[in-house]
C-alpha cells in the first residue's frame, strides 16, 4: 500500500490519512480549482519511519509527562527528540516513494512548500500548539527528505507535549502528515476569509495582501493592505499599509528583505485584482459549503489556492451599518467619549477584559465622590465592547439622575477647595498614581512570580484608569473656563481687526511642548556632529533602536559622542517615554519603542521646523501685548472681568495638557511584565510568541498562569489566538457609532456630532473646525506610530486621534484631520500652537481620505473639500493660509 497521496487522488473524507490541510488540497484539485501541484505523505509514512528506527520507547520516555512540569526542561526533551528525527533514516521504500512523487512535479529539483497535515484526532491540538509547520521553497532530494523529517518532529515540540500532557492525550496515538506542494513563483500573497469575521456578514469577503511570499503575514512581520468585498465585486473598504518588508526566495529557504520604497505604499490588489480573488474564495465557500480561511499567491498574473480551512470563529451577522449593532441592554445608553476618545481602535481581548471592571470601579468611585452615593447603583456602569470597540454603558435612570446632579457636581469641581478638579489632581490623584509606578517599576519583572506580575498588572491598570478618571475633573474646569472667556470676549471686547481669543491662550508650557522642546534639544545637541547627524539620518530606524539599546556606536561615530548622545535620548524618554498612542496596552509606548520619535528628529537635522523655543516665546509676547491692549482700551470694570477670565482659561489648559500628558505612566512597566508573562507561557508551551499575551482573555491567562483563573483551557487556544487577530483586522475596518442604541432621543444629539455621522459622501467632508485657517496640500494617513516615518514637512496629518505622544508630528504637519476629538483636544490645542489649520471629529477621514490624496483644509468652516480623487501625491508644496497666531506676527 502506497505511503503518498497525490492530490488528484484525495478527499475531504481522506482527513485521518492526509490530515485536514491535505484532505482540502485534494478536494480543491479535484474540483478544478488552481491548487499548485503537489502530493501528501500520508500518516502512514510517519508511523513507518517511527518503527523502522526504533523510535516509539525512546520518545515515549521521554516524553513522560513527569519530564514537562518545567518549561525549560519541556524545551530539553522536546530538542531531544527533534535530534531522533533528524538522525533517523527513512526506509528505502519510503524515501523512493516520496522521491518519486517529488520527481512526478515535472522540473528537476522543482522548489517545493513542506507543511505539516495534522489528522482529524490531532487537528484541534496541532492548531492549539502552532504545528503548522512550513518549510519554503526547498530544492533538492536531500533538502526535501529533511524537511519532511523536521516536519514530523515537530510534532513533539514543547508546547505540543505540554498540552497533550494536560489535556490526557495518550502520545502513542499521534501522527502526522505531511503535504509536498509546488512553489509558487509569488509576486503577492495573503490570506482571504469568505465570511468578514468583524461583523459575521455571510456576503463579505475579507482580504489581507502583501508583497513577496505569504509568510511575512504568517511571521506578523509586515502590515498588510485590507480590502473588504462583496459577494458581489464591490469593493466595501480598503486600507493600504506601509509594506516595509517582504519575504523572498534563495537558493534554498527564504529570507526577508526591505521593499523598495517606492511600492511600499503602493495597492498590492487593484479593485479588479482584489473582486477577481474574492470570487474565487465564494466558489471555494460553496464547494465546502461553510465559510473558509484560505491562503492564496498570486504570480505570473494569476492566483493559486494554496490552502483552506474552515473558519472557526464567526460572530452573527452584525454591524454592518450602525443600526445593526447589538447591544447587551436595550434599556441602557452607549457613549464613545472621553477615556474611549483614546482607544479608536478594536480593543485587545487582554485589555477589554481587565479595563472592563477597572474603568467601571474607578467611574462609579468618581461619580459617587462628587453626586452622591445613591446616584449609580452596583449595575448602572460598564465598559463593554461592541463588535471590539469599547463604549461607555450607562443605565436610564443613572443617566437622569446624573443630569439632575450635574450643577452641583460642576460646582464643586470649578471650586477653589481642595475637591476641585485641579486640587483633587495635583494634590491626591497624581502623587498616588506616581507612588503606585515607582513602587512596582522597583522591582525587576524577572525576580517575580506569575501570579505577582499579573497582579502588578491589575494594580497598575487600575492606578491608569482610576488616574484618568479623575483627569476627567479637570477637563470640565478646561472647557468651561475657555468657553467663558471666549463667549466674554467675542461678545463684549473683540473688534473687527482684533485678534482671535485663541491668541490669548498661547505660548504657555505643558507636558507635550516640553517634550516637543526636549526633542528639538537633541536635534541641535547632534546638529554639530556631522558624523552623528550621518548615523542617524542614514541608518534604518530599527538598525539604530538596536545600537541604542545595547550601547554599540555606529562604526564612523566616536565612542564618547555615541554614549553622551544616548544619554540624552534616554533621559528624553525617562521623562516623556510613557506618552501613549493609544490607551490599549497591546500598543508600545515611545520608551518601549523610539523608532517613531526618529523621524521628527531627522526632520530637525535637516533644518526643518522652526525653534518651539522661538514660537512659544514670541506666542507668549504676542499674547501678553494684546492683554494689555485689551485692559488698557477697556475701562476698569470690563478689564477687570476681562483678565479674571483669562487668567482662569490660562491656568487651566496648561493643566489639563499636564494631566493627560501622565495618563500612561504605568504604561512601560506595564507592557513589560505583560511581555515577561507572555515569555513565560512561550517557554511553557503555551503561546507562539511573547506578544500573543495580549491576545488571551483573562481567564485563559490567569488559568495558565494557575491563579485561580476559572478552567477555560481551550484545545484551540492558539488558532484562537489567530482568529482574533483576524477579527480584530476586520473590525478595524468599521466605523463605529458614537451613541447606541438608536431610535431613541439620544438621535437628535447624535445628529450635531460630525463624527457621529459614518456616511459622509461627496467631496466635502465635515468636522469641527478646532484651530483656524486654511492649507491645501498632501493627506498623509497614518494609522499609528509604525507610520511615523512617512511623513514629510508640508503634509496634512490625517489621524484617528492624536495623543500628546503624537506632538512631534506637528512640527511638520501643515494641517490636522481626525476622526476624533472637538476644540478643546489635545489635537486643538497643539494645532493652535503651531497655528496650523485643524478639522476634528470628521468621523470618516481615515476612511474617506486616500494617503497622497490633496486636500484643502478648512479650519474656520470645519471642512475638508477633497481636492483629487485619485490619491497620487501632488509634487506641489502645501498652500497655507494662516489663522490669527504667530505666524502672522
Amino acid at each position: 500500500m502506497s505511503d503518498i497521496g497525490r492530490f488528484g487522488q484525495l478527499r475531504r473524507s481522506d482527513i485521518e490519512a492526509a490530515g485536514g490541510k491535505g484532505a482540502n488540497l485534494g478536494e480543491l484539485s479535484r474540483a478544478g480549482f488552481p491548487v499548485p501541484t503537489g502530493f501528501v505523505v500520508l500518516t502512514s509514512a510517519y508511523r513507518v519511519f517511527v518503527e523502522a528506527n526504533g523510535l516509539t520507547a525512546l520518545i515515549l520516555r521521554l516524553a513522560e509527562s513527569s519530564r514537562l512540569a518545567e518549561p525549560l526542561a519541556a524545551a530539553a526533551v522536546a530538542d531531544a527528540i527533534h535530534a531522533l528525527f533528524g538522525n533517523g533514516t527513512v526506509p528505502e521504500s519510503l524515501r523512493g516513494q516520496i522521491l518519486e512523487a517529488y520527481a512526478s512535479l515535472a522540473i528537476e529539483d522543482a522548489a517545493v512548500a513542506v507543511r505539516s497535515s495534522a489528522t482529524a484526532e490531532d487537528l484541534a491540538e496541532a492548531s492549539f500548539a502552532g504545528q503548522q509547520d512550513t518549510f519554503l521553497n526547498v530544492r533538492d532530494q536531500h533538502a526535501l527528505i529533511a524537511a519532511v523529517k523536521d516536519c514530523w518532529a515537530s510534532l513533539w515540540t514543547a508546547r505540543a507535549m505540554t498540552y497533550r500532557a494536560r489535556q490526557g492525550i495518550d502520545p502513542r496515538s499521534v501522527s502526522l502528515a505531511v503535504v509536498v506542494q509546488r512553489m509558487v513563483d509569488a509576486d503577492a500573497a495573503g490570506v482571504m476569509f469568505t465570511a468578514n469575521p468583524g461583523n459575521g456578514r455571510r456576503d463579505q469577503v475579507v482580504i489581507s495582501a502583501a508583497w513577496g511570499l505569504g509568510e511575512s503575514i504568517v511571521s506578523g512581520s509586515v502590515n498588510t493592505d485590507d480590502i473588504v468585498v462583496g459577494h458581489d465585486g464591490t469593493i466595501v473598504s480598503r486600507r493600504t499599509a506601509e509594506k516595509t518588508v517582504m519575504t523572498v526566495p534563495l537558493a534554498q529557504g527564504t529570507e526577508e528583505q526591505p521593499v523598495a520604497p517606492a511600492r511600499r505604499r503602493e495597492r498590492v490588489l487593484d479593485d479588479a485584482a482584489a473582486a477577481e480573488l474574492a470570487a474565487l474564495g465564494v466558489r471555494i465557500a460553496d464547494l465546502f459549503g461553510t465559510p473558509q480561511d484560505i491562503e492564496w499567491a498570486r504570480g505570473a498574473g494569476r492566483f493559486f489556492v494554496l490552502q483552506s480551512r474552515p473558519i472557526t470563529m464567526l460572530p452573527e451577522p452584525a454591524a454592518s451599518s450602525p443600526s445593526q449593532w447589538p447591544v447587551l441592554d436595550p434599556k441602557s445608553l452607549y457613549f464613545r467619549a472621553s477615556i474611549v476618545e483614546q482607544l479608536p481602535d478594536p480593543l485587545s481581548p487582554l485589555f477589554a477584559d481587565l479595563a472592563d471592571g477597572s474603568v467601571t470601579r474607578s467611574l462609579h468611585n468618581l461619580m459617587s465622590e462628587f453626586m452622591g452615593g445613591d446616584v449609580v447603583g452596583e449595575h448602572d456602569l460598564g465598559f463593554p465592547t461592541i463588535n471590539g470597540y469599547a463604549y461607555y454603558r450607562y443605565s436610564r435612570g443613572a443617566m437622569w439622575r446624573m443630569l439632575r446632579r450635574t450643577p452641583s457636581a460642576l460646582t464643586l469641581l470649578v471650586s477653589t477647595n481642595e475637591r476641585s478638579g485641579t486640587n483633587r489632581w495635583r494634590q491626591y490623584s497624581h502623587p498616588r498614581y506616581v507612588k503606585i509606578v515607582q513602587t512596582w517599576t522597583s522591582r525587576p519583572v524577572e525576580t517575580l512570580e506569575p501570579s505577582e506580575l499579573l497582579a502588578g498588572v491589575i494594580e497598575l491598570l487600575d492606578a491608569g484608569t482610576e488616574y484618568y478618571t479623575a483627569v476627567q475633573t479637570i477637563i470640565p474646569l478646561a472647557a468651561f473656563s475657555e468657553t467663558m472667556f471666549a463667549s466674554f470676549y467675542n461678545r463684549v471686547i473683540r473688534r473687527p481687526g482684533d485678534p482671535s481669543a485663541q491668541v490669548f491662550l498661547l505660548g504657555f508650557d505643558s507636558a507635550p511642548i516640553r517634550a516637543e522642546k526636549s526633542l528639538y534639544d537633541l536635534g541641535s545637541w547632534a546638529h554639530s556632529r556631522p558624523d552623528l547627524v550621518s548615523a542617524i539620518q542614514d541608518l534604518p530606524s530599527t538598525r539604530l533602536v538596536e545600537l541604542l539599546r545595547s550601547g554599540e556606536p555606529p562604526t564612523e561615530v566616536n565612542e564618547s559622542v555615541w554614549r553622551e548622545w544616548q544619554s540624552r535620548f534616554q533621559t528624553h524618554l525617562d521623562q516623556f517615554g510613557h506618552a501613549v498612542y493609544n490607551l490599549d496596552f497591546i500598543n508600545a509606548v515611545p520608551a518601549d519603542d523610539p523608532a517613531p520619535l526618529l523621524a521628527t528628529l531627522r526632520f530637525y537635522l535637516r533644518g526643518g521646523g522652526i525653534d518651539p523655543h522661538q514660537r512659544q516665546r514670541h506666542s507668549a509676547e504676542r499674547r501678553e501685548r494684546e492683554a494689555a491692549a485689551v485692559i488698557t482700551r477697556v475701562g476698569p470694570l470690563r478689564g477687570r472681568v476681562f483678565a479674571r477670565l483669562l487668567h482662569w482659561a490660562q491656568t487651566a489648559a496648561p493643566v489639563r495638557e499636564d494631566a493627560l500628558a501622565d495618563v500612561g505612566l504605568a504604561w512601560p512597566q506595564l507592557r513589560r511584565m505583560l511581555l515577561e508573562l507572555g515569555r513565560r507561557l512561550v517557554l511553557a508551551g503555551v503561546i507562539k510568541q511573547p506578544e500573543d499575551v495580549f491576545w488571551l482573555r483573562h481567564d485563559e491567562l490567569a488559568h495558565q498562569l494557575h491563579v485561580g483563573g476559572p478552567v477555560t483551557d481551550s484545545p484551540t487556544l492558539g488558532q484562537a489566538v489567530e482568529d482574533r487577530k483576524a477579527v480584530w483586522r476586520a473590525q478595524r475596518q468599521v466605523s463605529p457609532p458614537q451613541l447606541l442604541p438608536k431610535g431613541t432621543w439620544l438621535d437628535s444629539i447624535e445628529g450635531l456630532m460630525p463624527a457621529a455621522t459614518a456616511d459622509q459622501s461627496g467631496d466635502v467632508i465635515k468636522g469641527i473646525g478646532a484651530s483656524a485657517g486654511r492649507v491645501t496640500g498632501v493627506a498623509r494617513v497614518l494609522a499609528g506610530p509604525q507610520d511615523f516615518g512617512r511623513m514629510q514637512a508640508g503634509d496634512i496629518l490625517v489621524a484617528s486621534i492624536t495623543t500628546p505622544a503624537w506632538t512631534s508630528l506637528f512640527a511638520m504637519a501643515a494641517g490636522v484631520v481626525t476622526d476624533i476629538g472637538g476644540p478643546l483636544s489635545h489635537s486643538s490645542i497643539v494645532a493652535r500652537e503651531y497655528g496650523i489649520p485643524a478639522v476634528l471629529g470628521t468621523g470618516v477621514a481615515t476612511r474617506r481620505i486616500r494617503d497622497g490624496q490633496r486636500i484643502r483644509v478648512d479650519g474656520d468652516a470645519g471642512t475638508i473639500g477633497l481636492v483629487d480623487t485619485d490619491g497620487d501625491p501632488d509634487p506641489s508644496a502645501s498652500i497655507i493660509q494662516p489663522a490669527h497666531g504667530w505666524m502672522q506676527s
